[in-house]
């Protein structure tokens, strides 16, 4: 029984040995046309307060859906998202 088991992983270690390397590919984002932006975002985290002192009122406050809420501000430039009062997430407009 031993003798089988260090047949196994002797057979696997040597097996694992002669693959190749696996080669990942590069996405070049700017091929699919999103950029880097130089609109500025609110912050991951910051809370509903700070980005209305810092952006301003929003044209749109979608109201919370599910559990946990999410809300959406959308601003003429980008759109924030909230999970209660916290920013998760934050997306610029093309």
């Amino acid at each position: 029984m031993v003798l089988k088991k260090f047949f196994l992983i002797s057979l696997f270690l040597s097996s694992s040995l002669l693959h190749p390397v696996a080669n990942a590919d590069n996405l070049n984002m700017r091929s699919i046309g999103v950029a880097p932006s130089d609109i500025a975002t609110p912050l991951h985290g910051s809370n509903m307060n700070a980005v209305l002192q810092r952006y301003g009122e929003p044209q749109n406050r979608i109201p919370a859906v599910g559990e946990p809420p999410i809300t959406r501000w959308v601003y003429s430039d980008f759109t924030v998202f909230f999970e209660h009062q916290h920013v998760i997430h934050s997306v610029v407009h093309r």
